[in-house]
């Protein structure tokens, strides 16, 4: 496939003099110039191992056996959850690539250049708690390495407060570098986050007594007793939600792809590959846990200030805030600077919205949304999941299907065009995009209100929440095809 020519962003000089002078444009949200679509392949697969190597991913797969999974079962969950939100990912990347045109002025289209912010604001505080979370995680990490080169640092009190507000400062400078920064960032931290997951791996192999010995003891990791059929249906569709935010605003970063091939190819090898490989990572390297110190160690932080002296453990906490600052400024820093961007484009930049980013990030207190494996999955994942179901089936059958992957461009900037509405709104999108998500509330009150989050005689609210991407976004993308489909859409002949 070849790179998008100029055409493709404005329609003509004219147009593109006309849209500068919008309320709507500013220069962060307006389309990607030729000369910056510099990422190719390798770019985009090293984004995805930059943003998959992360703790997270390394314990995602504990909440499923602490529900009675086994390892391979615990696996194969994880990749398929992951093969499936690819498919998204990669049709939504596309207006990315053709267009060169970000996540929020995508939603223009079909939510109206107004009603954009309406999904901009849920992708965006989703993505606030996300920063908090890896920020919590990666505080941790640098308490560790701060105790290891000092051991009195632990007896200092507020020392994980003092971590915490560090690393959030030095993400802080990251934001205020803007975006091709994260580019090199992910680049050159790809082979590094990698080597240092091989590298663990291998420790357990070596010390636990070989991999087939390390995984029978995984068993012992396996704390419910739930049948894997009962499990299986929330647990996918949780491993779906860990991604289904970045499957919404993909064309944040497919924006500054080469070409079609590069983002897809890109996102096929760097996604479902690096998830399922560090997942089992976390899987063996705690099992050989059970085997090496007796009790199974699921943190990395932990287990890494127990294997060795302190040259190994600064180097394995470096490793650990690399992975957690790689993550964190792809995944949940770009997203949710652009949406509070389209929120008031002239006075927010990307760099305030980071800002605001950082901030909500601590509001939100993740130091408790990450208390508990269990609701972490099945509350935090689990529950945003239903709404980024729902705009995902929206923008996608709004692009693919209304509209057939034909936007005018310039109109994405106007007040008074052919995305405009009722007074900048489209309320066929906001009525798709409640009606999709009402069936799947009551089940989610119900799983916030239970402790762990498994409620443990489900009635029919509770399974169809149990499915609550795939309900959501099926409805939705129906409910809006049925709205729009008398709709006249006026095509526009600009191509790629």
């Amino acid at each position: 496939m070849t790179t998008v020519s100029t055409s493709a962003y404005y329609n003509n000089t004219v147009a593109a003099d006309d849209i500068r002078s919008s309320p709507l444009w500013n220069p962060d949200l307006a389309p990607t110039d030729p000369s910056r679509r510099t990422w190719s392949t390798y770019n985009i697969a090293a984004l995805w191992i930059g943003m998959s190597v992360v703790i997270t991913t390394y314990t995602l797969a504990s909440g499923l056996m602490e529900q009675g999974m086994t390892w391979w079962q615990a696996m194969v969950t994880i990749l398929l959850g992951n093969v499936i939100v690819l498919i998204p990912m990669i049709l939504n990347a596309h207006a990315g690539t053709r267009y060169g045109i970000s996540f929020p002025v995508l939603c223009r289209a079909s939510f109206g250049v107004r009603g954009a912010n309406v999904a901009a604001m849920l992708r965006a505080i989703v993505a606030c708690g996300w920063f908090g979370i890896q920020t919590w995680i990666g505080a941790l990490a640098l308490a560790a390495l701060f105790k290891a080169a000092w051991p009195g640092w632990a007896q200092i009190p507020g020392s994980v407060a003092i971590a915490f507000a560090i690393f959030w400062g030095i993400q802080v400078t990251i934001i205020l570098k803007g975006t091709e920064g994260i580019k090199v960032l992910e680049s050159w931290s790809a082979p590094l986050l990698l080597g240092g997951g091989a590298l663990l791996l291998l420790w357990a192999i070596r010390n636990g007594g070989g991999l087939t010995h390390i995984l029978s003891e995984s068993q012992k990791l396996q704390k419910g007793t739930g049948e894997f059929w009962l499990i299986f249906p929330a647990a996918l569709t949780a491993n779906v939600g860990y991604w289904a935010t970045l499957s919404l605003n993909i064309p944040d970063f497919t924006r500054y792809a080469k070409s079609q091939r590069s983002q897809a190819l890109g996102q096929a090898l760097g996604l479902p590959t690096t998830m399922t490989a560090f997942a089992f990572i976390g899987v063996a390297v705690t099992s050989a846990t059970i085997v090496i110190f007796g009790r199974a160690i699921w943190d990395p932080i932990e287990l890494v200030s127990r294997i060795g002296r302190a040259p190994v453990i600064i180097f394995a906490a470096l490793v650990v805030l690399a992975a957690q600052l790689t993550t964190n400024m792809a995944a949940n820093v770009v997203s949710p600077s652009n949406d509070f961007s389209n929120l008031s484009p002239r006075r927010i930049s990307y760099v305030t919205g980071g800002l605001i980013t950082a901030v909500l990030g601590i509001v939100m207190m993740p130091w408790k949304l990450y208390s508990d494996a269990a609701a972490y999955i099945f509350t935090w994942l689990l529950g945003y999941s239903s709404l980024m179901g729902a705009l995902g089936g929206i923008l996608i059958a709004d692009y693919w299907i209304i509209r057939k992957q034909q936007l005018a461009v310039d109109d994405l900037f106007r007040l008074k065009g052919r995305y405009t509405y009722v007074n900048g709104i489209n309320p066929r999108a906001l009525i798709a995009l409640v009606l999709a998500v009402a069936p799947v509330v009551p089940g989610f009150v119900r799983a916030v209100t239970t402790p762990g989050g498994a409620v443990s005689n489900p009635n029919v609210f509770d399974k169809l929440y149990s499915y609550a991407w795939f309900v959501t976004f099926a409805l939705s993308f129906l409910i809006y095809w049925l709205l729009m489909r008398r709709e006249p859409i006026a095509q526009t002949s600009t191509k790629s």
